[in-house]
């Protein structure tokens, strides 16, 4: 796996950055319905990553796109990208085999800023496949749990269905580490917890906003609203950070594709603190 620096502020990058690696999937894990996460093999020379970042993964003889890391910063010998069809290049990834193989570069971008919420209250808002980005902030959190006073984790998705990594709400439902709730937009048989959005859970919660850090990952429209609620909560802007989304072509600041306002997002982010992007987000089609 390739990673880019240039020894000289503004020079371009080393002509390895752009040369995906040839990893093979070891497995290929139904999600929902659109939704699928692939398990790389990345043998004994894993490039170690931060929550939050992406790599570029490449389908073969069809293109690339930028995908989040959605594995445990711990595992060392396989790295999993969750990705929700919505392209030819997801498409072809989604159909991908174990023993198949793929191209892979990275990792990339702004992390998230977990030693933010040491000793405080490390507050995680996702909506539904924007908890793939977050998960490794909250496993990390979880083997560093000392660190942070809380860790709270709140989840929404339209219906239960569309809840991606079941396994994990399942182990973190019953892990008194972590303080998890969950809610969805419509109710199927059978469903037990809240209906709402995610700012209904995340109203209820007894924060303490001088000590309270909030990560937030999924629609803009959603991140907006978290962090308008938080705000009014008394959460600083600062301490709200969110991941954007954009159509990363290069992942090395050359071909502008993802560029949001002033910002290229895959230089500059993904990851952002609230006063950054919240006048941008603003901006229709910007």
């Amino acid at each position: 796996m390739n990673t880019v620096s240039a020894d000289v502020a503004g020079s371009p990058p080393r002509p390895d950055a752009l040369t995906p690696r040839v990893v093979r999937v070891l497995a290929n894990r139904r999600q929902t319905h659109d939704t699928v996460t692939l398990d790389l093999d990345v043998g004994d020379h894993a490039t170690p990553f931060e929550p939050g970042q992406f790599n570029m993964v490449y389908a073969h003889g069809v293109g690339e796109a930028a995908i989040s890391i959605s594995s445990s910063p711990g595992d060392r010998r396989s790295l999993s990208h969750t990705l929700r069809t919505v392209g030819a290049v997801t498409t072809a990834l989604a159909q991908c085999n174990p023993g198949d193989v793929v191209g892979l570069r990275g990792p990339y971008g702004r992390p998230w800023p977990l030693s933010q919420a040491h000793d405080g209250d490390l507050v995680v808002v996702a909506g539904g496949i924007g908890l793939a980005p977050a998960r490794p902030a909250v496993a990390q959190a979880l083997e560093q749990r000392s660190r942070h006073r809380r860790l709270i984790l709140v989840v929404g998705a339209q219906t239960p269905a569309d809840l991606p990594f079941s396994d994990d709400l399942e182990a973190w439902t019953h892990d008194d580490r972590i303080e998890l709730h969950l809610t969805v937009d419509r109710a199927e048989r059978g469903w037990r917890g809240s209906v709402g959005v995610v700012t209904k859970p995340l109203a209820r919660l007894d924060l303490d906003p001088e000590r309270t850090t909030i990560l937030t990952c999924g629609p803009e429209i959603m991140m907006d609203a978290v962090a308008r609620a938080a705000i009014a909560r008394g959460v600083a802007s600062d301490r709200i950070h969110v991941t954007l989304e954009r159509n990363m072509r290069c992942a090395v600041a050359t071909c502008g594709h993802c560029q949001l306002g002033t910002e290229l997002l895959c230089r500059d982010g993904p990851v952002f603190a609230w006063p950054e992007v919240a006048d941008l987000l603003q901006v229709r089609q910007l």
